[in-house]
């Protein structure tokens, strides 16, 4: 359900908010709520409804997409052999770049630029890591920063990468989000980069979500898993996005080495 999505972007919204949204009437939209909170997703309140979740997901620095982990860890070890020492990168919030940046700590000289309080919270203490973040409104489920604030802060930075993350990537769609609160600051993001990475495992490939931000030629490089089919890498490439797979069973099998102290072949 759409309106499920958005509170899991979002933490909270009014009635109102919804009914504009999505086209229908507010009776419409607290029938849903009325369904949703039934199911045990949310709690509903005056005017509105707030995701059941977040005072644990906040208490815990726990994002709410935890589904695909093997393929999003596989995709962030790719992704990480991509920063090198002494660079400027900008690293969205999200569960795929917060497994990126699981694997930055090794970097000198490293500059980070992020909007999500856990990945800032976790390389802050690295000491040769510098990581920078913009003001705003906290977004409890995504642990991230929002706003106009956030977005007059990115017109002013310049990274060479971006690590951006989506919910739904397709070719007729280009890249889609669940609400509409964070596209302004996204694309502050791909403007203030010089090369980005869009990183989204095969699970979001023709699967549009709610808010459309643009075609996918503000896309350079595309890092998913083996999950995505040749038709699907071969029409990315056609548009001039370099796709890089990242292999599941590799992924798992270093993982598994690293975990009994087996050395690296």
């Amino acid at each position: 359900m759409r309106i499920l999505d958005w509170l899991r972007e979002e933490g909270s919204a009014r009635v109102r908010d919804l009914s504009e949204a999505f086209d229908v009437s507010e009776a419409t939209i607290r029938q849903d709520l009325e369904r949703l909170d039934a199911e045990g997703h949310i709690t509903r309140e005056h005017g509105g409804a707030y995701l059941k979740t977040v005072p644990h997901q906040v208490e815990t620095l726990s994002l709410q997409h935890s589904e695909n982990m093997e393929q999003k860890i596989a995709i962030a070890q790719l992704a990480a052999t991509l920063v090198s020492d002494s660079e400027t990168i900008i690293l969205d919030a999200g569960s795929t770049t917060t497994e990126v940046a699981r694997r930055l700590a090794g970097r000198r000289e490293l500059t980070v630029i992020t909007n999500a309080l856990n990945i800032a919270l976790m390389l802050g203490g690295v000491p040769s890591v510098a990581v920078h973040m913009p003001g705003g409104q906290f977004k409890a489920p995504t642990l991230s920063l929002s706003g106009d604030r956030s977005v007059e802060y990115f017109r002013d930075i310049f990274a060479g990468k971006l690590f951006l993350a989506t919910a739904g990537v397709a070719l007729d769609t280009g890249l889609t989000y669940p609400s509409f609160a964070d596209l302004q600051l996204k694309m502050a993001m791909i403007k203030a980069a010089s090369h980005v990475y869009l990183v989204a495992d095969s699970s979001k490939i023709n699967r549009p979500s709610f808010t459309r931000l643009g075609n996918l030629d503000v896309v350079h490089s595309f890092i998913t898993d083996d999950g995505i089919s040749d038709s699907d890498a071969q029409a990315f490439e056609r548009l001039g996005i370099k796709v890089l797979i990242a292999k599941v069973l590799t992924a798992r099998a270093a993982a598994e080495d690293r975990r009994a102290g087996r050395p690296k072949p």
